[in-house]
């Protein structure tokens, strides 16, 4: 779509224009030098300032056509917080062939928060030279950075990218501690479930960084189709949201397209997100992996792409039918390209990574390593579990899916024997079914493990509800027949209420009931070990390799009368072992390698 002044401008101009939204990007380039000779060729045949959007990874996300002096510049940003850089950068011509930005340029950097302006001058069809700016914070964060002018076959690319990088590393937040109320979005809260359901999304705005500064209750039996909460409750909440001058208004539910359309022309300037989009965003704050970042991009690529025809009254449509066709492919049907083969390229290297991961899990498999998985509700205490069970210090924090990346770490039991302890992405109340489609890949260490740790919040007044909700999600992933041990964590801050029967009350943090959970986790997984001292004659050498694939090997020896060998062995390995070598050759010691009495 081309948005702006386009009149009297030739289709064949506007095609011109509308293909650029069909480049490759390259990420690491400011601005490609073909684009810039269109963009002269196109601004000097209609003597029309022309601007383009350009996102970080380089695609083109607006086109837009002017007047002789201006061009409307759209407020188009893709970060959250709005005290950051908005992830755009603008490149617009100056016809007359002078690259000067005008001060016009530069409040708009700052109005706007550009990643960069940049201006393009632009004579007789060619492109004459090129000038930038970017925010470098500040005070107040409005001080800019001027670029010299440059030719435009002789632009520093790479170098401009820095600046960027530099200027969001000084546009962000050093701590948490930095954002402070004023700066963090303001949200108003809208719901049709419960109250209990309402403060859970209160918890997951407030992960997201945003401030709560207003709650909304529709007790309706089902939702409009139209506006979700009706056009009358609609209008009071936007008079609501202008009271408590709140920038976003997050729904408890899944919205489609037409109601999110709906809810932003009724809302005016207020920005409405649904439950999805807003956990959505935590996601994508928490990915570090490159799978995790992978899925996520999947998710919320799955979550777009439904909801395309509900943005925008300008995107036109194309179809079979009176009234549908089209001269060609519409903008919203090239979007739908776009996405969809995204995610065909991003399932098929999802899919490459899980394949390493199954490789790994085979060879575990091989050895015989059993594996746990904690399971529960996000923020119950898994990982912090994780590091005390395994002696690991992956980052544990308390928010809501703090984890979302499966860590994997090696756990001694009481015994001397081994298991695979996996942490996985907490669940949630109204799990998108995006998230565990594309997080399918990372929830297979679930569906592999030899044993649940189903763990739950014993201090949450909510704790039976959440457990309920566990296992709900464990039944959609086809996970509710694995043999589970209950936890009850926090025993330190147990709230009042029902307890979990027959669960093992822990606290991960002070180490109560950590032992016994262990010798449970160890006898459940039927992994206990005996320390054996074993002598195998060299013409029953055949039962080495039984040895060293069903045993942990600590020691090995060769003698004239035989290998001897210290292993760690399951109870079922041990007998064989007896069997097929003697009683005499197959003995019981400690750790030191004395024998037990």
């Amino acid at each position: 779509m081309i948005y702006g002044n386009k009149e009297g401008v030739r289709d064949s101009l506007l095609a011109r224009l509308e293909s650029l939204y069909d480049w490759e990007p390259d990420p690491e380039i400011f601005v490609p030098a073909e684009m810039l000779t269109l963009l002269a060729e196109c601004s000097c045949s209609i003597n029309r300032e022309i601007s383009v959007y350009l996102s970080r990874s380089g695609s083109v996300l607006d086109v837009s056509i002017g007047d002789t002096a201006t061009v409307g510049l759209r407020d188009i940003h893709l970060r959250r917080n709005t005290q950051r850089l908005s992830c755009v950068r603008c490149i617009h011509t100056h016809p007359g062939g002078d690259a000067r930005l005008s001060d016009v340029d530069l409040s708009s950097l700052r109005a706007m928060r550009f990643d960069a302006m940049a201006a393009l001058g632009v004579l007789d069809g060619k492109p004459t030279a090129l000038q930038a700016a970017f925010l470098t914070g500040g005070a107040d964060g409005t001080e800019v950075k001027l670029t010299r002018l440059c030719p435009a076959d002789r632009i520093p690319q790479h170098a401009w990218m820095d600046e960027i990088r530099l200027a969001d590393e000084q546009m962000k937040p050093r701590s948490a501690a930095e954002v402070t109320q004023e700066q963090a979005e303001r949200a108003y809260l809208i719901g049709l479930d419960d109250e209990r359901s309402l403060e859970e999304l209160a918890s997951l705005a407030e992960s997201a960084g945003a401030l709560v500064v207003g709650r909304m209750l529709q007790k309706k039996g089902r939702p409009d189709r139209a506006t979700f909460i009706g056009s009358g409750k609609a209008e009071e909440l936007s008079l609501a949201c202008q009271a408590k001058e709140a920038d976003l208004a997050i729904f408890d539910d899944e919205l489609s397209g037409i109601q999110l359309r709906n809810l932003e022309e009724i809302l005016g300037g207020v920005r409405v997100l649904d439950r999805t989009a807003l956990i959505l965003d935590i996601f994508a704050q928490r990915a570090e992996s490159h799978e995790g970042r992978l899925q996520v991009e999947l998710a919320q690529m799955a979550y777009q792409l439904p909801r395309l025809t509900g943005h925008g009254v300008a995107m036109s449509r194309l179809g079979g039918g009176i009234g549908t066709r089209g001269p060609g492919e519409s903008r919203l049907e090239m979007d739908r390209r776009r996405i969809r083969k995204r995610m065909h390229d991003l399932r098929a290297e999802i899919d490459a990574l899980e394949s390493q991961r199954a490789l790994r899990r085979s060879r575990r498999k091989k050895n015989e390593v059993p594996v746990a998985a904690l399971v529960g509700y996000t923020n119950a205490g898994k990982t912090t579990l994780l590091n005390t069970l395994c002696g690991a210090d992956a980052r544990a924090e308390d928010k809501l899916f703090a984890t979302l990346d499966p860590l994997v770490r090696g756990m001694t039991l009481p015994s001397g024997g081994q298991c695979l302890v996996a942490d996985t992405v907490g669940f949630v109340s109204k799990l998108p079914h995006a998230l565990v489609d594309a997080f399918r890949s990372t929830l297979e260490e679930t569906l592999q493990a030899d044993l649940l740790l189903i763990v739950s919040d014993g201090s949450s007044p909510e704790m039976l509800h959440q457990h309920d909700v566990v296992l709900r999600v464990l039944r959609e992933l086809g996970a509710s027949d694995k043999p589970r041990v209950e936890i009850v964590n926090k025993a330190d801050r147990l709230a009042e209420g029902p307890a979990l029967p027959g669960a093992f009350v822990i606290s991960a943090t002070q180490g109560d009931g950590i032992e016994e959970l262990r010798l449970e986790i160890e006898r459940r997984l039927g992994a206990e070990n005996h320390r054996l001292a074993v002598r195998v004659p060299f013409d029953k050498g055949a039962v080495l390799p039984l040895i060293h694939d069903s045993a942990s090997v600590e020691e090995t020896k060769y003698e004239a009368d035989g290998v001897y060998l210290r292993i760690l062995a399951d109870g079922t390995l041990s007998g064989r072992l007896t069997a097929l070598l003697g009683e005499e050759n197959v003995r019981r010691v400690d750790a030191a390698g004395q024998k037990e009495e």
